[in-house]
């Protein structure tokens, strides 16, 4: 069963900009963090950011994707996002989110972003 739910992926040349958004019920966004992972054709699953759910929204990012991407929550409407600039092609990837503590218990299906 999935919980959270993905959108946003596109076809995009390099260095453009696109923003993925993850949609979730409250008991899934309100648990200790939201996260994005992304897996490549080939390649292993990857961390790409995280936001936890505290009271500053602490965030953490993979060192390649630092500067570039952006890891936010709107609350209202129970969505993470992760706003993606400069993009590259080696950012072609399944971009998942999941949420949870430790484990993350809860993913998405993920959404496929394309750069070339």
């Amino acid at each position: 069963h999935v919980q959270l739910v993905e959108s946003g992926g596109d076809s995009v040349q390099a260095g453009r900009s696109l923003r993925l958004s993850c949609s979730a019920p409250g008991y899934t966004y309100s648990t200790y963090c939201l996260a994005w992972f992304r897996q490549a054709p080939g390649k292993e699953h990857q961390g790409v950011a995280v936001i936890f759910n505290d009271d500053k929204r602490t965030t953490s990012y993979a060192d390649f994707v630092k500067g570039r991407f952006t890891i936010s929550r709107e609350h209202s409407k129970n969505t993470v996002y992760l706003q993606m600039a400069s993009l590259r092609p080696e950012d072609t990837a399944v971009y998942y989110c999941a949420a949870g503590g430790s484990p993350l218990d809860y993913w998405g299906q993920g959404t496929q972003v394309t750069v070339s």
